[in-house]
């Protein structure tokens, strides 16, 4: 079988920011250290009013041909991760495909998925290679969830920040693609919903509530339980991770860095300590750019690469979970 690599990571962040001072000026009851304290982040970026999701693709794309050996000519599939579509239709990865000026032979898709979604497009591009379908695939992730969020949402406003990552999977590169562990349990699907807007109901309701934290409940805007998915996570990342090392034939203590989707500190340092991580192994990028939803992986990769943390030999852990509810992940072996 012909066997898939990463190749290249770049990532972009729009330039505007929100930092916990500016969010403790519009909400005082809070402090900027209980927010570092609580998310383990400084600040987020945000997309401008006018810029979106795909935009924010092209840019770290374009990066990505400008600062590696990537060479955008030899694009032959595009796989585009967002929640953030500019249109119901058409895909937008074709609308990438036409603005960063790639052959009209490159296969396109657009796929909906969160948290796990830069894993599950590993697996979609590993997919392509190992069908003999494409040789090189630029694989985006990109969400503008900021966009979604109600203004006086404080919750989820300390949490999430725009970004986008282009990564490359090619036939040789730094790190071999490994096995893959999968799952999706759509029963949880209204723990983080945007209910309105869609075809189920397209009408948004125009109603909010407040929550026992006094944080604005609205169908037409991001909804999360954060107590559900807590739990979610707490069932399912656990045994995904014994499950990743058991289909990859390895010892946990043979793994040299583990790379876990940026949630949050609090979820991050509960799900290090329930599967008996050691803290030295567990990579957090998180302070200074927020959940950035499916990019964090990638980010976290790109900037663990920068630092040295993440090096020639290492044998690392990738595990993406969230949105959908859905979970996912994978071993690298660096080359």
């Amino acid at each position: 079988m012909i066997k898939a690599y990463i190749k290249a990571i770049e990532y972009y962040l729009p330039q505007k920011t929100l930092t916990n001072e500016e969010l403790v000026q519009e909400f005082p009851e809070w402090g900027v250290d209980k927010i570092m304290e609580k998310v383990g982040i400084n600040k987020r970026h945000i997309a401008a009013e006018n810029e979106t999701a795909a935009d924010l693709a092209v840019l770290a794309a374009k990066k990505l041909f400008a600062l590696s050996s990537s060479n955008k000519e030899n694009i032959d599939f595009v796989l585009f991760c967002t929640q953030s579509p500019d249109f119901f239709l058409p895909t937008s990865a074709c609308i990438i495909q036409d603005r960063l000026e790639l052959s009209i032979n490159t296969g396109t898709i657009d796929f909906n998925q969160g948290c796990s979604g830069f894993v599950y497009g590993l697996s979609l591009a590993k997919g392509l290679i190992a069908a003999n379908i494409a040789k090189n695939v630029l694989l985006l992730t990109a969400e503008t969830y900021t966009k979604k969020l109600h203004v006086q949402d404080k919750g989820n406003r300390s949490l999430f920040g725009d970004a986008a990552a282009a990564i490359l999977v090619a036939t040789d590169g730094f790190a071999e693609i490994g096995e893959f562990c999968l799952g999706s349990d759509g029963s949880g699907a209204e723990h983080l919903i945007i209910k309105t807007g869609a075809a189920r109901y397209p009408e948004k309701t125009n109603q909010m509530v407040f929550d026992a934290d006094n944080n604005p409940v609205s169908s037409d805007f991001i909804s999360m339980k954060g107590s559900e998915i807590f739990t979610f996570t707490l069932k399912h990342i656990p045994p995904l991770v014994k499950s990743i090392l058991e289909k990859n034939g390895i010892a946990q203590e043979a793994v040299d860095l583990y790379i876990y989707h940026q949630a949050n500190k609090y979820i991050l340092d509960f799900l290090r300590k329930k599967s008996k991580i050691e803290e030295s192994k567990f990579y957090v990028y998180l302070s200074e750019v927020g959940n950035t939803v499916s990019s964090t992986i990638p980010i976290a990769m790109y900037e663990a690469l920068k630092d040295g943390s993440l090096q020639k030999g290492m044998k690392t852990m990738l595990v993406g979970f969230g949105v959908g509810l859905s979970w996912a992940g994978c071993m690298l072996k660096m080359v």
